[in-house]
């Protein structure tokens, strides 16, 4: 419920103004069963920008560092990624992002969408980067799974002081399920590519500090 509320009332018509969305490919979204949307990340108004667009509730995987902040912002972050349902990760790797790409399978396997960066951070320069295997890994553990390719751009020129215009290009569906697991990666990060008029690099992006 709190989702609907923060998308048509509290939240989403600021979002709205504030980054003027233009989206296409929406056809390519099933109305229902498992879904993943798998988007480049070049801004922090992403996500705000993916849930207001989307018609169907995105869960993303979300740093931890969102769910144990101080001071207002810190309180506010919290409270938006628990009320919206979001998967904590630990981003220093091992068992914590284990248990994160776990979640994001029950996610899928209850029929929900489940929103991923494969880049796993922010671009630092704009740039499209090679993707982790784990949304492939997870998209294969769920029959009947849908696998999107998305295109953001524009949304890195937005910032609480000015507005902007964010393209969102939903893509067909890729086959995740042919041939190795970097492979298949790869061919996804080829499809987002194509979307925003990149070409994914052959390494992964430095992570920013927490």
């Amino acid at each position: 419920m709190w989702f609907w509320w923060l998308k048509h009332v509290l939240l989403g018509p600021a979002v709205r103004w504030w980054t003027r969305p233009r989206v296409s490919g929406l056809e390519h979204l099933p109305a229902t069963g498992p879904v993943v949307v798998a988007a480049n990340h070049r801004a922090e108004v992403d996500s705000l920008v993916l849930c207001l667009v989307l018609p169907r509730p995105p869960r993303f995987v979300a740093k931890a560092e969102y769910f144990a902040g101080h001071g207002l912002r810190g309180r506010v972050e919290r409270w938006l990624c628990t009320v919206t349902g979001q998967i904590p990760v630990d981003r220093r790797g091992g068992d914590a992002a284990g248990a994160a790409l776990r979640a994001a399978t029950g996610v899928l396997r209850e029929g929900g969408v489940w929103a991923i960066y494969p880049e796993g951070t922010r671009s630092p320069d704009g740039r499209l980067y090679r993707g982790h295997t784990g949304v492939v890994r997870v998209a294969r553990s769920v029959p009947g799974a849908t696998v999107l390719p998305v295109g953001l751009s524009g949304a890195e020129a937005v910032s609480r002081w000015r507005r902007g215009r964010v393209r969102v290009v939903v893509g067909a569906p890729v086959d995740v399920r042919a041939g190795e697991v970097r492979e298949a990666t790869d061919r996804l990060m080829v499809a987002i590519g194509g979307l925003t008029g990149q070409r994914p690099l052959a390494h992964y992006p430095v992570r920013r500090a927490a």
